[in-house]
């Protein structure tokens, strides 16, 4: 087996059974400890487990992974999914861009665009995109969360209720199996409410780690969507709300 087979395997094991054991691991794969451990290394680097002395179990549903680290986590698939994103904005479009680092990646791939009006509640997306001229941005007002340049609280979802954009490209912490948005940060949840409920068409980015992801906030089902951006087919019960729901799946 290879070792991202054997990666994806250990993964859906952690989910099934909440913990796992080294021993078993070994076992049931037929590799060296060592193995194993590097596996589970690997595997806690990204997220997708809890490493615990002799095995694994599912990362913290209370707390969100450093955002330096989740800008450098799937990078290159988050540059994918901008890449997508871009080519159906037109030039002159409104849009809202939200805190996380894949909307931050849709933003740097914006920045060949023209005429662009943006309204944001991400102090790294505004510092980026106010050096193109013809760009018009504005920040939201509220809180300045200082770990990842996040602006969030009741001043915020205030603000971002005046407006009425063509897009809204928002992010999520993750997937549960039942297709519901999650998140850590209730504060957070609201204003990525009022984005929903103010764009006419709701882009959803996410890597594929983000299905199964445990968090403690829910954001809503995936009725709320128009179009998901993801570098991964989803798990069937999601592809089926998403066909059910005409929400427009886009493979990057």
């Amino acid at each position: 087996m290879k070792q991202t087979q054997r990666h994806d395997a250990i993964v859906e094991l952690v989910k099934r059974q909440g913990y796992v054991s080294t021993e078993e691991l070994v076992e049931f794969f037929s590799v060296t400890p060592q193995t194993i451990r590097r596996d589970l290394n690997d595997l806690a680097e990204q997220n997708l487990i809890q490493r615990h002395h002799g095995g694994a179990a599912l990362p913290s549903s209370a707390e969100n992974t450093d955002w330096h680290d989740r800008k450098m986590m799937h990078s290159s698939a988050k540059t994918r999914i901008a890449a997508k994103v871009a080519q159906q904005i037109p030039d002159g479009s409104t849009l809202f861009i939200d805190i996380g680092t894949t909307p931050e990646a849709v933003a740097h791939a914006l920045m060949g665009h023209h005429n662009l009006q943006i309204v944001t509640n991400n102090l790294n997306v505004a510092q980026l995109m106010m050096a193109k001229t013809d760009f018009r941005v504005i920040i939201a007002g509220g809180t300045l969360r200082a770990r990842d340049g996040g602006i969030i609280g009741e001043a915020t979802m205030d603000f971002i209720s005046q407006f009425r954009l063509d897009f809204g490209v928002i992010g999520i912490s993750g997937i549960d199996e039942a297709g519901t948005m999650l998140e850590f940060d209730y504060h957070e949840v609201r204003t990525k409410r009022a984005i929903i409920e103010n764009s006419r068409c709701v882009m959803l980015v996410t890597d594929g780690s983000k299905f199964g992801r445990k968090a403690m906030v829910s954001l809503g089902g995936m009725e709320m969507l128009d179009s998901l951006f993801t570098d991964k087919l989803p798990p069937d019960p999601i592809l089926h709300l998403l066909s059910q729901h005409a929400v427009k799946l886009e493979i990057c």
